[in-house]
């Protein structure tokens, strides 16, 4: 089956799509570095970059894919305008690119079709010919007319091989049948995937490919190694953050915080590179001192082996650390889609 992939990024969610005999042979991504990555990645796929809004660019898509007559369509349009950290604005532009994604399904009619967003997509309205409409309903109005069974679904990519709570909304769309959820799989935890790897302090790398420690200033160290595993150092009595002026930091208990090794890494963000941000802290090791170990980030090869890509999976050499930790806090987890291409309607 060919399939087509919609707001691809930089296909991380492809990774694994050949083992279903899918193969993906048309891709649109707007950023031309994230681009310029996904042809790297999957130099087979015809890549075209551009916005899809925009009638050429949308135009290109589909008749390529109608060329190539795909016959599956993947789609992970943006989320900020829906997302929790978001303000969830229902005229947020964002929100209509849903659209676009269903304008191509309607000219293509492919037999079955994946779109990927958060929870709070269906919850969220977007305006169609001056009416607000649920994207959920407008999905309905648009694809139930042309044989399509629509199935949303929330499913939490732990439940499904990989190693990170991470909620996500799924449309399984097919004018086969009913496209159903395969059965739930055992939790992975942190400790099972990195725990094998060298411990690092800030700025040490080692011969482990992409395993090299972030630099982090002294201060965030020093309140992070009296921090224990899965605690804020907002809690810390003592070494508890502070500006470089003394006065103590406040924040939410997902900031400045480690991880837990014995469950499911939390969602890997964008912001995966920053201490201060969301869940971001290596577990740690209780040393003989009374300290924990590895007072940093999680490193590159820790974040893909937490969100589920192989490990041989090596991008491109030109693709800075901050474009890499991006992407992949922007991307679907691929064993997710893997799992949920496991019960596709044939």
């Amino acid at each position: 089956m060919k399939g087509v992939s919609l707001f691809a990024n930089v296909g991380i969610a492809e990774t694994y799509i050949k083992k279903h005999k899918i193969n993906i042979v048309v891709a649109n991504e707007l950023l031309e570095n994230r681009a310029k990555f996904h042809k790297e990645m999957h130099p087979k796929c015809k890549m075209i970059q551009g916005d899809i809004t925009n009638d050429e660019v949308f135009n290109k898509v589909l008749a390529l894919a109608k060329k190539k007559k795909c016959d599956f369509l993947i789609a992970t349009p943006p989320c900020q305008g829906m997302s929790i950290a978001g303000r969830m604005q229902e005229n947020d532009p964002r929100n209509s690119l849903i659209k676009y994604v269903i304008k191509l399904a309607t000219q293509l009619q492919p037999k079955n079709i994946l779109i990927e967003n958060v929870p709070k997509v269906l919850q969220t309205y977007l305006v169609d010919n001056g009416k607000k409409i649920k994207i959920t309903d407008y999905i309905k109005q648009k694809l139930e007319p042309l044989g399509y069974v629509i199935n949303p679904v929330v499913v939490d990519a732990s439940d499904y091989g990989t190693p990170q709570s991470r909620k996500r909304a799924i449309y399984l769309i097919s004018k086969v049948h009913k496209w159903e959820l395969p059965p739930k799989q055992e939790k992975i935890t942190v400790r099972e995937m990195i725990e094998h790897l060298p411990s690092l302090e800030s700025g040490e790398t080692s011969s482990v490919a992409f395993h090299k420690a972030k630099v982090h200033n002294d201060r965030h160290i020093s309140f992070l190694k009296q921090t224990p595993t899965g605690k804020t150092a907002l809690h810390n009595k003592v070494h508890y953050p502070k500006k470089a002026d003394g006065t103590r930091i406040k924040g939410y208990d997902t900031t400045y915080k480690r991880i837990e090794w014995d469950k499911p890494a939390p969602t890997i963000t964008m912001a995966n590179g920053s201490i201060s941000s969301q869940n971001n802290v290596h577990p740690g090791r209780l040393k003989e001192d009374g300290t924990y170990s590895d007072a940093r980030v999680l490193t590159l090869k820790e974040i893909f082996i937490l969100t589920g890509l192989p490990d041989n999976w090596t991008p491109p050499e030109w693709a800075s650390e901050h474009l890499i930790r991006k992407v992949i806090g922007e991307g679907v987890p691929p064993r997710l889609i893997e799992r949920i291409l496991s019960t596709i309607p044939k």
